[in-house]
Formats: C-alpha cells, structure tokens, sequence
C-alpha cells in the first residue's frame, strides 16, 4: 500500500515537471510583468496620495488676491512689489463674448466641459511627453492655471503636476465655471506692469470699458498671457501681430469666428491700436527682467504669477547710478550728443562671486522693453574677445609666456577666401611679444594665435567661461568679427574668470526664493574651475598693460587696480566703413564691468566709440570709492623673469646687456628661459685715446686706437664737466673746431656696433689764453667844462688800430658814480652838481677780448656853476635847451645817436653796450 502511495506521488511529481516545461514562455513573461505592474502601480499610488496628502489646501483668500511676489536687495530692503498695484477686478458679466471665446480658444476651449482637468488635452501630452522628454509639452486648464497661479510654483515637476491636477479637481467641484473665469482673467500677467485683463486693456487701448475691444485687440490680450514681455505690442509689434494671428487661427479653427472676421482683423497695423500714453517706468526694470529670467530658468515659477519673496544680488547704489549714467541728465558726466540713438547695454558683477550688482539695460528704454545688457543673442565682440579666443587658450593650452615673441609681419589671409585680416592701423611691426600685440589690440598676431592654439582648444576654453558660439567656428572669431555674438552679461561673467584666479561663476541675480508653501530653494551660482590660475593671472597682467598704456587708457581709474580690453567692429566698405559697435570690458578684485554701444536695429557707424570707456570709468569710480580695492595676487605657478629685449625665443639679459634692453615678463613655472643672451657681450673700449691743440688751426684733434672690426666710435665732448654728443665715425681720430680759449675740454670715446657698447675712455686738453697784447695809453687827454649846461666835454687822441673801444669811469671823491663804455674819441658828461671836482679815468681796451691798456685820468672841477634856485623862467630856459639839443644831431646815423646816448652820465648803467664777453663764439 505504501509502495502504491508513493509510486502515485512519483507519477504526479513527474506530471507536474512535464506541464512546466511544456508551458509557453510567454504566459511566464506575462506572469512577471503583471507582477510589476502591480508592485509599480501601487508604488505610484503610494507616490501619488502622498503628492496629494502634501498639496496645500483651497484657500479662498488666495485665490482672490492676487498673487504678490517681493523683491529684496543685498540690504534686505525691498525694492520692488509685484503684482500688487496695476489691477483692476472684473466680474464675469464684465466680459464681452468676442474676449471669452478669444480666450477659451487660446487657452481651454472644452473648459465649459471638463471637470477641471481635460483628459484629451492629457493624452495628447503624454505622447508629446514621451517623445520629446518630460516637460515638452503642457495640459495645463483654465482650472489648472488658477490653481497653479494661487498655491503652486511653476515648476515642471511630477509632483507638482500631480497636485496641481487634484487641486483642480477641488476647485471645479467647489468653483462655478463663471467663478474660475474670473479668478483666472483678474490674476494672470499681461506684461507692462499689468495683472487682469481690465488693467491690460487701458494700459495697452485705453479701454475702461471690455465692451470696446474689437476683434483684434480681443486677440492681442488673449495671446499674451503666454509670453507677455516677448509680445508687449509697445515693444514688439511684429511678435505681437504674429500672435494675434496665432490666435485668430484659433478661434477659427474653433467655430468662434469666420475666416472673414479673421482677416478683416489681420489687415489692422498694431501701432495705431495702442493708446499714445506709455506705461510708466518701473523702477529697476532692467534688472527684474534678469530676475524674471533666472527664476523662470531655474525654478519654472514666475515672478509675476507666483507669490514668492525673491533675495536678490542687486546693490541699489549701484543700480542707481548706472541708470543715471543712460539718462539725459543735466549733470550726466557722459556725453552722448554726438550718437543721440545710441543705445547701451550695462553689467555690473560681483568679481569674485558672479553676483550681479546692477543692470544698465539701455538708454530711453520703455517699461520692460528690450534689455541690450540680457536679451537676444547679442553683438559682435570686436577685440574683447582676443583674451578669450587667442592668448587665454595659448598660455592655458601651450604654455606661452606674456613675453612670446609672434611675428606681426604683413595682412594675414584666410583660408579658402580672398578676404585677409588687417590691423586696425594698417601698420604692420614685426616680431612682437603678445603682451604688445594685445595692449595695441592688433588683429594678426591674434589670428596667428588662434591659428596656433587650434580651433577646438580655444571654443572650449571659451565656452567653459560662458560663451556660446556659432557651430562654424572661424577664424575671425580671434578677433570677435564672426557669427558669434555674446551680450554684455556673457562678456562681464568671462573677464570676472580673469580676475578671479581662473573660477567661473554664472552671472547670478537671485540669492535664494522663499515660495507660499515655505519652502525655500538656493540660486546662487556655484565656482567651477575654467582655467588655471597661471593663466588668469597673466591675462590679468596683460590687460593691465592695455589701461595704462595701449588702447583703454581713457577707461583708467587712477589709483584702482585695473584691467580691461577695448573692442569695436567693423562696417565694410560697400557698408560706409566705420565701428557700429564699441565695448569696453574691466574688472578689479572686487567688481567686473561690461559696456556695450551702438545702435538699436540698425547697424551704422558711431561716432563716438570713446563712450563705451567713459561709461565704465564713471561706473567703475563710483562702485569702487570708499572702499578697499586690493591688488590681484601672483600665484606660485606663475615667475617673474628678466628678458632682453628682442630675443626670440627668450633669453635672460647678460651681465652686459644695458637696462634699456631689459623687460621684465611673466612665465608659468617650470617654462622660464636658462639661456642667457649673448648679444650684449664686452666691447673692448678704445686705446691710446690722445688729445692736443693747434693753434693755428684754433682746434683739437683726437685720436684713439681699436682692434675691433665692424665697429664705431660715438665721441662726445664739453667743458665744466657737460659733455655733449658730436658725432659717431668709422674714423679713429676727430677734429673740434670752433673752441673757447683758457678752457680745459674733456673727450669721451665710445666704441659701438649693433649689439653694444664699449666702457668709455676719456682724454682732457686744456686751450690756452690769448698771449695779452700791449695797449698804449690814450694821449692828449682834455676836459672843457661848460658851467651853463653842467657839463664837460672829455676828449682824447688814439693811435691804435683794431677793435678798439674805452671805458669810461667817472669819479666823485674817489667814489664811482658811472661806468660806461664807448668806441668813440670823445664823451660829453652832464648833469654835474656846483663845487666839486669829478675824476675821469679813460682805459683803451681790444673789444672781444680780455686786453687792456693803462688808464689815463683828468680832473674837472665845477666851480662857477650857479646855485639850485634859480627863476623858474631859467628852468625853464634850461630845459628847453637841453630838449633842443639832440636836433642837432638829427643828421648823425642811427648808430651815433644809441651811442650818443649811451655816453650820458646818470644813463649809462641803464643803457650800457654788450660788455666783451671771451665766450661769445
């Protein structure tokens, strides 16, 4: 019996192995997959009561107010509350039909159907989800926006999806259909500062009353919920109009309008649908727009939908005074009468963090309006990308010194074209270190280092500092003239790199966001590595160079360590020629500025290129005063290295080699020359240096002797110690001419050729005097005294010939009363007083030289003149003898009247000749 039971046992064991293997795989696979449908959809059930166990609670109050978000500032002042004023509440019945079909068209056409959230419009997402990735496209209800506007961020979450679909649900089971609609028109934004669609319609038409909206301004509002910035009609109408249409199809498509009502409503021009009143600056606008961006960027919510306390970088001192700096202001120090259009785009950053502290986001600008500091794709950026594309990625990539020598040699063509690239001065100066080739912003030593360098090394190395170039990356890029474009944002995040050791921070406007729900989230950029710190440095101390003495010297802040990089752009020829754009980009320790000028759509030439360096001086001076501004700090990767000029490749300078020839360059460590120069070896100096006198000849000649060949001699001579240059000759012996007498000259000799110079030799000659000349005395020296006229006329004979004039010395009891001097044989003395007897001494001299004879005296007394009162008559009789006197001597030569006068007593001093002067020649 046992054996029957456990033989039945076998059998079923055996059946039961032979059913499996004949059960088809499928119904296993089958089998397993229901198994974890079932483990994923309790699991996403599980997920999905907590999302909706967590989702806040309908709260009335919120879902009327509207949604506020504030704005703070480095401070943790508020600068800005939005969504709090610009609002007009609207009930249902306040709609006109033409603007609820415009926007259920556009928005939810089946919200009259749908419980909340619309199924159809769900599966439709779900495949264009599934086929583009998650967040590719929305569901989102009428329902679902007034949820999301009033409890939700914006982000693209599945959680937040979730919740936002139950909540939905709530409301349309809590919420009349009508009710939805009104909360949905009075909360969402319609850009220019506007929330509601009452508000929209008076700041856009000037319409007070719904019931006025045509057909076409119907669509305007309906479509601009969905970007209102980028389809503000007073500032882009064309994207406004290409909504419009958008819109029209819409509504078409949905039995809302005819196709006739449609293009009756298309043929309107949008510019004269806008009421003339603009909106009303915000303030800061330029900088909310950042902020708006960022968040929507990173988070997916909306500053102007959502409310939320948003932690800004903004630095309101700064903000201030750059939109001072774009104003038409009195006192504005920037002059921008010569390019009254020009339009600027600003960014001030934070150079260490990345932080942005002020936006300048154009000049004359209307409320939210194109930013040139943010928006778009950008300008060309002439020569300030030269540190990006070319010497950045030579010294990180090749190790190239500041002191690499490059060859500016001629136009250096582009490949495959008949194009070539030229410097902007035409002039072309050979071999140059790069530091050179920057500071003077030249275009072919930068394309010869992209060329260098390699196209793939320098796209990188730019784009790990924030730029984004064109796909057919060129070689004009090196000298920002290419298809790429950067804005002033992108250029200020690129050159704080440089100035922060090599660590790139994202431009960042928004510190942390604190949402409804209390939660909080973090913004602020964090550091990555973009380049070593040798060659953040070095491009530092290169751009240093360009301030203080290249192309931006008119940006230079005087006492600020600073460094920046000009940059223009070109029109060609067939365009007119000029610049229409101009940059100037800079940066401390501490701030990084970015100025970008030109024109608004059109591409002319500007007039004054200048403006962009004065906007970043002022901006600069302003931001950096009262406070310490440090010195950028050489790291250990980087040497100091004395070169001598000209080397190539580099060589330190030799005991020789004179100061003038040496430069002091930077090198990463490791790449500094040991090759010392030879260029500047000993000269031998010259030999038997021999001086002497002719006095025939009245010169000097020297003579020296030198073994060397190829050799000069730059002589040198003076007296008193003062050498002067005379001349450099082949010759080994020079003559001086033309020397001074009883003078004592000293040679100098210095042998040269075209690397050096000799240590000097010296020789000194002494000239000898004149041998002194015998003068004979005068003779026949006489005195006839005129006692009417107080006068004696004094006259002697002379023999002697030459150039021979006497010198005159009147006495008074043996005290000098006038010294004069005179070529003729006789004087006349005046003005002698009664009763004294005057001494005349007479000495002959040789005039131009220091010879002279013995003096001859005579005496001549005065007595027999009348005393001092005399009649008035007399005085009068006198004077007018005395004013008579010089008539006649009308007929003698004008050199005989100045010598004449020169001869009067008590005039003399006054009036004297040129003395003898030995030195004359």
């Amino acid at each position: 019996m046992a054996d029957k039971s456990q033989s039945r046992m076998e059998r079923r064991k055996q059946l039961k192995q032979k059913n499996t293997k004949n059960k088809p795989i499928w119904k296993k696979i089958m089998k397993y997959a229901l198994i974890a449908v079932l483990v994923i959809g309790l699991g996403i059930g599980a997920l999905f009561t907590y999302y909706i166990a967590s989702a806040p609670d309908l709260d009335a109050e919120l879902l009327s107010d509207p949604a506020s978000t504030n704005l703070y500032d480095i401070n943790g002042d508020t600068f800005a509350k939005l969504g709090a004023e610009k609002r007009t509440k609207i009930e249902y019945d306040d709609m006109p039909s033409v603007l609820l079909n415009a926007i259920l068209a556009t928005e939810d056409v089946r919200f009259h159907d749908h419980i909340g959230i619309d199924f159809r419009r769900i599966g439709g997402a779900v495949i264009a989800n599934f086929r583009e990735g998650f967040g590719a496209q929305g569901a989102s209800t009428i329902t679902q926006q007034v949820v999301k506007g009033s409890f939700l961020t914006n982000d693209k979450k599945l959680k937040r999806k979730v919740q936002e679909q139950w909540l939905a649900l709530q409301l349309d089971r809590v919420y009349s259909k009508e009710e939805i609609m009104e909360m949905y028109v009075n909360k969402i934004y319609y850009g220019s500062g506007a929330y509601g669609v009452a508000m929209a319609a008076e700041i856009y038409f000037g319409k007070t009353d719904l019931d006025d909206l045509t057909l076409a301004e119907a669509a305007i509002l309906a479509g601009l919920p969905q970007r209102p910035t980028a389809y503000d009609p007073f500032v882009n109408p064309d994207l406004t109009k290409e909504r419009m249409n958008t819109v029209l199809n819409y509504m078409v498509q949905h039995n809302k309008i005819s196709e006739e009502e449609a293009d009756e409503a298309r043929e309107v021009n949008i510019e004269d649908l806008l009421t003339v009143k603009k909106p009303e600056f915000v303030k800061y606008e330029g900088f909310i727009q950042q902020v708006r961006k960022e968040v929507q960027e990173k988070t997916g919510a909306d500053i102007y939908k959502d409310s939320l306390d948003v932690y800004t970088t903004l630095d309101p001192d700064a903000q201030e005074h750059v939109e001072f700096l774009l104003s038409d202001a009195d006192d504005n120090p920037i002059d921008y009468s010569a390019d009254e259009e020009m339009q600027v785009g600003l960014t001030v950053l934070d150079t260490k963090t990345g932080a942005i502290r002020a936006i300048g986001p154009g000049r004359n600008r209307e409320n939210d309006g194109w930013n040139y500091a943010i928006d778009g794709n950008g300008r060309q950026g002439g020569s300030t990308m030269k540190p990006i594309i070319s010497y950045g990625p030579a010294i990180e990539e090749l190790n190239w010194s500041t002191y690499h020598q490059i060859n500016d040699d001629e136009p250096y063509p582009i490949e495959g074209t008949d194009a070539v690239v030229r410097n902007w001065n035409r002039n072309y100066q050979g071999w140059m270190s790069i530091r050179y080739a920057l500071e003077q912003s030249l275009n072919v030593p930068a394309v010869k280092t992209l060329d260098e360098v390699g196209y793939n090394n320098a796209k990188e190395f730019a784009e790990g500092i924030g730029m984004d170039f064109e796909d057919n990356f060129t070689l004009t890029d090196a000298i920002g003239g290419a298809g790429s474009t950067v804005t002033p944002i992108e250029m200020a995040g690129a050159y704080a790199t440089f100035g922060n050791e090599g660590m790139y921070h994202e431009p960042f406007s928004v510190i942390r966001i604190d949402y409804s729900d209390r939660r909080s989230e973090e913004l602020e950029s964090k550091s990555t590595v973009a380049m070593s710190d040798y060659t953040a440095y070095m491009i530092t101390d290169m751009l240093k160079s360009v301030v203080r003495e290249g192309t931006g010297t008119r940006a230079n802040v005087s006492g600020l360590q600073l460094a920046g990089k000009t940059g223009t752009t070109n029109l060609t020829d067939d365009e007119g020629g000029g610049s229409p754009d101009s940059w100037f980009a800079g940066y401390t320790t501490n701030y990084t500025v970015s100025v970008w000028t030109g024109y608004d759509k059109e591409r002319k030439a500007l007039n004054n290129t200048k403006i962009a360096q004065d906007l970043f001086r002022e901006t600069m001076s302003f931001i950096s005063q009262d406070m310490e501004t440090e010195d950028f700090v050489k790291p250990d990767s980087v040497v100091e290295v004395q070169v001598e000029k000209g080397s190539n490749p580099a060589k330190r300078p030799s005991e020789y080699t004179p100061d003038s020839e040496i430069v002091t360059e930077l090198f990463v460590k490791g790449t500094e020359p040991d090759a010392i120069s030879e260029k500047f070896d000993e000269l031998d100096p010259v030999t038997n240096l021999s001086a002497s006198y002719d006095e025939e000849s009245e010169s000097i000649t020297a003579e020296w002797d030198h073994k060397g060949d190829d050799v000069e001699f730059k002589v040198s001579a003076g007296t008193d110690g003062s050498l002067n240059d005379l001349t450099t000759t082949e010759n080994k012996e020079v003559e001086i001419s033309n020397v001074d007498k009883g003078k004592t000259y000293t040679i100098e000799v210095i042998a040269v050729n075209d690397d050096m110079e000799s240590d000097p030799k010296t020789v000194t000659v002494e000239v000898p005097e004149d041998e002194a000349e015998d003068l004979p005395q005068v003779s026949q020296l006489n005195q006839t005294f005129d006692p009417a006229n107080r006068s004696a006329l004094i006259s002697w004979e002379y023999d002697q010939n030459g150039p021979i004039e006497f010198e005159i010395v009147v006495q008074d009891g043996g005290q000098t009363i006038d010294q004069f001097n005179t070529n003729k044989n006789s004087v006349n003395i005046t003005q002698l007083e009664a009763n004294k007897t005057y001494t005349v001494h007479v000495t002959p001299f040789l005039k131009n030289k220091d010879v002279r004879g013995p003096s001859a005296s005579i005496q001549v007394p005065t007595q027999g003149i009348e005393n001092e009162e005399q009649e008035p008559d007399d005085n009068e009789q006198d004077n007018e003898e005395q004013e008579e006197q010089p008539n006649e001597d009308e007929q003698q030569s004008d050199e005989d009247q100045q010598n004449q006068g020169d001869q009067q007593p008590g005039q003399g001093q006054n009036n004297q000749q040129e003395e003898p002067n030995g030195e004359e020649d």
